[in-house]
């Protein structure tokens, strides 16, 4: 499929009900068409990978083209220098959770974004350092619990960022490394506690919604459970 065929795609089954919709929670960018993900990621795979298509969907401001754009390309083809520029281009939680799902936490640079994007100042590449530290403690099952713990003092230290959108994100990487064992969920919780111990808002929403699904006897069970199994 050409790019000229993908926008045409795209624009012939807009919704401007649907953007509505969306833009009520938060998916929000220059030009939005109303996509539902699945039917994005049916799209996609129609497409097949082709990391040229995905850098001129990319360049299009189209919020479903850039969802599409990190659906259909090739991660082995991704360099830093893309992912940083990228980052800097998010503007919606949408695109910057999808590119990290779908594509960026597939490269070899994804750890070392988390370290360096947690300490960025603009929003939604801060979002994204902790919105892949979640994707990668959920799908990266070989790697080592120091990984994960180390990501632990970099949720401590932006807790207390106000933004919405980093807030969640901070939140969302706190709960998925504390699912992982036993052991990581032991350090969640102590990490949780001493969160909620600053003098924020923010990390005090952060410290008590993960504690209530930490402490949760479904995760516990779950845990428990996991751990009599390996």
């Amino acid at each position: 499929m050409t790019f000229n065929q993908v926008l045409r795609t795209l624009e012939s089954q807009s919704s401007p009900a649907a953007v509505r919709g969306m833009a009520r929670f938060g998916i929000t960018a220059a030009k939005v068409f109303g996509w539902s993900t699945p039917a994005l990621k049916k799209l996609a795979r129609e497409i097949g990978k082709d990391h040229d298509l995905a850098q001129r969907l990319w360049s299009t401001r189209i919020l479903e083209a850039r969802i599409l754009a990190g659906l259909i390309d090739e991660k082995q083809k991704v360099s830093e220098r893309q992912m940083e520029d990228w980052a800097m281009d998010f503007d919606s939680w949408a695109v910057c959770d999808g590119t990290c799902l779908n594509l960026f936490r597939y490269t070899p640079f994804a750890y070392k974004k988390c370290r360096e994007w947690s300490n960025r100042q603009e929003e939604f590449v801060k979002r994204a350092a902790f919105a892949l530290m979640a994707c990668l403690a959920v799908s990266d099952k070989a790697a080592n619990d120091r990984v994960f713990l180390r990501f632990l003092p970099l949720v401590k230290r932006q807790a207390g960022d106000e933004r919405n959108y980093v807030r969640k994100a901070v939140n969302w990487a706190l709960r998925q490394v504390g699912k992982r064992n036993q052991r990581l969920n032991r350090a969640a919780i102590s990490a949780a506690r001493d969160i909620h111990g600053l003098n924020s808002p923010s990390a005090h929403w952060i410290a008590s919604d993960a504690l209530r699904e930490l402490r949760s006897p479904a995760v516990q069970r779950r845990l428990k459970a996991f751990t009599g199994s390996a």
